[in-house]
C-alpha cells in the first residue's frame, strides 16, 4: 500500500532525527543534504556543498554548487523541525526566495565578501560569485521545505539579477514523496512539443504491431535540442549517460565544426540519437506523422551530441537551423524500463572508449556486492545480541522496493535486519573506496565524478581479476563505511569545528590515515572493525587529530585563492597535506600505530578468501 503524504513525512523525519545522530551533524545540515542527494541521483543538479548564512539584511543561503557549464545552484532551506505536516504558502515562499536573490545581489561585487570572515564558507561563495560574475550563464534557485505546498505552484517565473537568467525550483516534501513513490524513483520528463516549439516533430514509424515496444525514427532540429538541453541539463540524459559523458562543458571538436562550417552536412556526418520513453502522444498532419509528447524522455546515447550543440550556440552564437539530427526513439513500457532501458544504453554505448558495462548496475561487480550484502550477516556489536545487514542499493530505490509488498509486520523485520542507516549506495561506495584507495580529490568533485572515476577503475581492476572483489573486499568496504560515518560524527563534535568543509575535512582526513599507514606499510585492522561494527578509543583518537590538523591546512590556501572548497579540488591540496604527513604522525598517540596490521597480512587475508 502506497504512503500517504502525512505517513511519508513521519518517516522521512524519523530517518532525518536517526542520521542526524548518528553522523553528529545538525539537523538543517541533515535535511539539506538528504534532499541534495535527491537532486544529484536524478539530474536536477551536479552537487551540492553546505553554507549557512543569514543576515540582518534580509539575507539568506544554505547550500550552493558550481558546476562545469557556467550554472550557479544556490539552495535555500524552510526547516524547522516541525513535528507535524504544515502547509507552505506562496507568500512565504516569495520571502524565501527574495533573501536568496539577495545574497545573490549583494555578491555580485566584491561588497558582501569583504564583510565577511576569510575563512568562512560564506565569505568563499560570496568572492567566488564576483570573481566569476561574467561567466554565470544561469542561476538556479533551490527552495528546500518541510511543509506541503498549499497552492499548486512548483516553480516562479524566471528573473533577471545582474543580467544573469535566474530560475526558481521548489522541492516540498510532496514533491519529494512524489520522486520517491514514482515506479523510477524519479520525477519523469514530459515534454509538449506543440506548446514549448509551436508543432510536434516529424517522424516515422519503425515497429511491428506485434512487438511489446514502439521504435520512431524522429528528425529533431537541433535548435529544438539545444533549448531542452539549456532548459533540463542533466535531466535528459540517462543516468548512466548523465554520469560518464566526456568532457561535461566542453564542446567536441568535430561536432563543432560541422557546426560552424558545414551546417547542412551535419544529419549525414553525425550518429544521431538513441532515447527511450515511458509514452508518446502522436497525431497525424499533411506532410505525415508527427509525435506532440514525449512522457519521461531519457537520452540513452548521444548526449555528447546534444551537449555541443547546445555549448556551439551558446559561445559561438552558432545559427542552428539549419541543423538536424536524427534521433531513434524506442517507447519502453513503465514496467519493463528497469531492464530494457539499462540494456538498450548498454548496447547503444560500446563504442565508447570506456565499456559502458564498466559502469552500469548490473555489471558482474555490482551484482557481486549485492549479492554479498544480502547474504552476509554483520556481527552484532556489542551489548547487542541481534546480527544485521549491510544492505547495498545496486539500483536506485532498491531499499523501498523491496519493502513495498511486504505486509506492516514483513516491513519492521525488513528494517530490523536491514537498518536503514546501513543502507549504502553505488556512489556511497565509490566514495568510501576513491579516499582510500584512489585519490580523494575525486571524492571533493562530486558524487557523480567521483562515481565516474572509481567505476572506471574498477572496470580495468575487473578485467584483470575480477576474483579479488571476494568477501573480503566486501567486508573492507563496510568497515571504511563504519568508519568514514564515524568521522562524520568525530568532526562535528569537535570545539574547532565552526560548521563549513566537512565533507572535505572528512575526505583529506581517511585520505591521510592511509596516507600515513601506507608509509609504516601497515593498514587498519579491518576484519576486526567489521566484527565489531564500530570503531575503538585509539582510532576515533586518531582522527580526531589528524582532522584537526587538516582543517587547520585546508583553511589557510596559498595566495589568490578565496574559495577553501575549490582549493580543496586541487592537486596542490593534497600534495600540502602530504608533505605535512610526518609532521601530523608524530602527534598520533601510539596506542593507535599498535593495533595495525602489516600490508602483507592485508593481502594474506584477501588471497585465502580468494582460494576460499
Amino acid at each position: 500500500m502506497e504512503q500517504t503524504k502525512e505517513e511519508f513525512f513521519h518517516d522521512f523525519r524519523q530517518e532525518l532525527l536517526s542520521s542526524a545522530e548518528a553522523n553528529g551533524s545538525f539537523f538543517l545540515s541533515e535535511f539539506m543534504e538528504k534532499v541534495a542527494n535527491e537532486l544529484i541521483e536524478t539530474g536536477f543538479s551536479e552537487g551540492f556543498e553546505v553554507c549557512h548564512f543569514r543576515a540582518q539584511r534580509g539575507m539568506r543561503v544554505d547550500g550552493y554548487w558550481f558546476d562545469d557549464e557556467g550554472n550557479l545552484a544556490l539552495f535555500i532551506a524552510d526547516f524547522d523541525n516541525r513535528v507535524e505536516l504544515t502547509s507552505l504558502s506562496r507568500t512565504e515562499v516569495a520571502v524565501l526566495f527574495k533573501r536568496l536573490i539577495s545574497f545573490l545581489e549583494a555578491s555580485t561585487n566584491k561588497g558582501l565578501a569583504q564583510s565577511l570572515e576569510v575563512t568562512s564558507p560564506e565569505y568563499g561563495l560570496a568572492r567566488q560569485i564576483a570573481d566569476r560574475i561574467d561567466s554565470i550563464y544561469k542561476v538556479n534557485l533551490f527552495l528546500f521545505s518541510e511543509r506541503s505546498l498549499s497552492e499548486k505552484i512548483q516553480e516562479l517565473p524566471n528573473a533577471l539579477v545582474a543580467g544573469i537568467p535566474v530560475t526558481h525550483h521548489i522541492w516540498d516534501i510532496s514533491r519529494i514523496h512524489r520522486q520517491q513513490s514514482s515506479k523510477n524513483h524519479k520525477e519523469a520528463l514530459d515534454l509538449d512539443f506543440v506548446q514549448m516549439f509551436g508543432k510536434g516533430i516529424a517522424s516515422l514509424p519503425a515497429h511491428l504491431t506485434t512487438h511489446s515496444y514502439q521504435s520512431y525514427l524522429m528528425v529533431m532540429p537541433a535548435d529544438v535540442l539545444a533549448v531542452l538541453y539549456d532548459k533540463y541539463g542533466a535531466r535528459l540524459l540517462e543516468q548512466n549517460v548523465r554520469t560518464f559523458l566526456q568532457a561535461r562543458g566542453t564542446v567536441n571538436k568535430g561536432i563543432r565544426e560541422t557546426i560552424l562550417k558545414e551546417p547542412y552536412m551535419f544529419f549525414a556526418y553525425n550518429n544521431g540519437i538513441t532515447a527511450t520513453a515511458q509514452s508518446i502522444e502522436k497525431s497525424v498532419t499533411d506532410s505525415g506523422l508527427v509525435i506532440t509528447k514525449i512522457v519521461d524522455l531519457q537520452i540513452v546515447n548521444g548526449g555528447q551530441t546534444t551537449a555541443s550543440l547546445f555549448h556551439t550556440k551558446k559561445r559561438d552564437k552558432a545559427d542552428l537551423s539549419q541543423i538536424f539530427v536524427q534521433m531513434k526513439l524506442s517507447v519502453i513500457d513503465s514496467q519493463q524500463s528497469d531492464v530494457v532501458v539499462p540494456k538498450i544504453s548498454e548496447y547503444a554505448n560500446t563504442q565508447n572508449k570506456v565499456n559502458a558495462a564498466d559502469f552500469f548496475s548490473n555489471h558482474p561487480f555490482h551484482v557481486r556486492m549485492e549479492g554479498f550484502s544480502r547474504r552476509l550477516w554483520a556481527p552484532a556489536k556489542s551489548g547487542s545480541q541481534r546480527e544485521t545487514r549491510w544492505f547495498y542499493e545496486r539500483t536506485r530505490g532498491q531499499y523501498a522496493d523491496q519493502q513495498s509488498k511486504l505486509s506492516l509486520a514483513e516491513q519492521r523485520r525488513f528494517k530490523a535486519e536491514h537498518p536503514k542507516p546501513q543502507m549504502f549506495t553505488k556512489t556511497d561506495l565509490a566514495k568510501y573506496e576513491n579516499i582510500w584507495d584512489d585519490h580523494p580529490k575525486w571524492v571533493n568533485l562530486g558524487s557523480q565524478k567521483n562515481f565516474k572515476q572509481y567505476a572506471e577503475r574498477i572496470g580495468r581492476e575487473w578485467e584483470k581479476s575480477s576474483d579479488s572483489f571476494n568477501e573480503f573486499y566486501y567486508k573492507r568496504a563496510v568497515a571504511r563505511a563504519i568508519i568514514f560515518r564515524n568521522t562524520e560524527r568525530i568532526v562535528s563534535n569537535q570545539n574547532w569545528y565552526n560548521g563549513g568543509y566537512r565533507a572535505n575535512i572528512v575526505a583529506y582526513t581517511l585520505a591521510m590515515l592511509g596516507e600515513i599507514t601506507k608509509r609504516k606499510k601497515e593498514s587498519i585492522d579491518y576484519l576486526k572493525i567489521w566484527n565489531e561494527q564500530e570503531i575503538d578509543a585509539a582510532l576515533e583518537n586518531a582522527i580526531s587529530t589528524i582532522a584537526e590538523a587538516v582543517n587547520g591546512i585546508i583553511i589557510k590556501p596559498p595566495h589568490g585563492i578565496s574559495n577553501i572548497s575549490e582549493w580543496c579540488k586541487r592537486e596542490a591540496c593534497w600534495k600540502q597535506l602530504t608533505d605535512s604527513a610526518e609532521l601530523i604522525t608524530n602527534k598520533i598517540l601510539p596506542k593507535f600505530f599498535s593495533q595495525l596490521v602489516s600490508t602483507d597480512n592485508i593481502l594474506e587475508r584477501r588471497k585465502a578468501d580468494l582460494t576460499a
